[in-house]
């Protein structure tokens, strides 16, 4: 019995290859007692907007040079909420689903207001997003395994500790992963490939795929899986 696991830092309102990675395994690890990197995704991603992409980023406390983890890390301004949906709704009004999503929105940018950690704000969102999308994958924290071990060990021993037999990384991680050390665990590693996605009709073009998802969903509606690699899994499981 094979058994695919996937670990990956947390990101706010991802776009739509995070989705894929996660409905292509069973199991998605969010990794988020790893360092707080700044100008990164952890806490920030893009839309488009008449005038080009325009980047929404929650603000958070940092602590300089200590060694701040994502999960500790701590909403500076509990405002950016109410601005943040302010901002999608100006932008996507008049895409041909926003509608369809507007509910769902406010019902999450209105619980993140109380909420103080930006990791538990990035797991809503994931959460509901992959909802609508159909993925039934399994959510869990790095946090939620007692392992040790650093880089290539501690996704060896995290997944072991999944009963995972098969390791899908994004291909970044190709430059720096110890490969051998999946080879001898007994987990079959593979990278995933984010090129080759088709465009759909976006309100301001040209068209931009290093958008956050929420960018298709209000564009395609129900038809959003369609436009994901993960396309023909995501349709069974919907009996479509």
């Amino acid at each position: 019995m094979t058994r695919s696991v996937a670990i990956v830092q947390s990101c706010y309102i991802p776009w739509k290859g995070y989705f894929d990675l996660i409905a292509s395994v069973d199991e998605f690890i969010l990794y988020d007692d790893r360092q707080f990197t700044r100008r990164d995704w952890r806490n920030r991603n893009r839309i488009k907007t008449p005038q080009g992409t325009r980047w929404l980023t929650i603000p958070v406390e940092t602590k300089g040079r200590y060694h701040q983890r994502i999960d500790e890390t701590l909403i500076e301004d509990p405002g950016w909420s109410d601005q943040h949906r302010k901002t999608l709704t100006h932008n996507y009004a008049a895409a041909p689903h926003f509608a369809d999503y507007r509910v769902l929105l406010e019902s999450l940018y209105g619980a993140a207001t109380s909420e103080p950690r930006l990791s538990s704000i990035n797991r809503q969102f994931i959460e509901a997003i992959a909802g609508v999308l159909g993925i039934t994958t399994t959510l869990s924290w790095s946090t939620d395994y007692e392992v040790d071990g650093a880089k290539t060990a501690r996704l060896v021993a995290l997944c072991r500790a999944a009963n995972a037999t098969h390791y899908l990384s994004g291909p970044r991680a190709r430059s720096y992963l110890d490969e051998g050390a999946f080879a001898d665990a007994g987990i079959r590693l593979t990278y995933f490939d984010y090129s080759g996605y088709p465009e759909y009709e976006q309100l301001y073009p040209p068209f931009e795929h290093a958008v956050t998802i929420l960018d298709l969903l209000f564009h395609t509606g129900p038809e959003a899986p369609r436009y994901l690699k993960s396309s023909a899994r995501l349709l069974a499981a919907q009996g479509a």
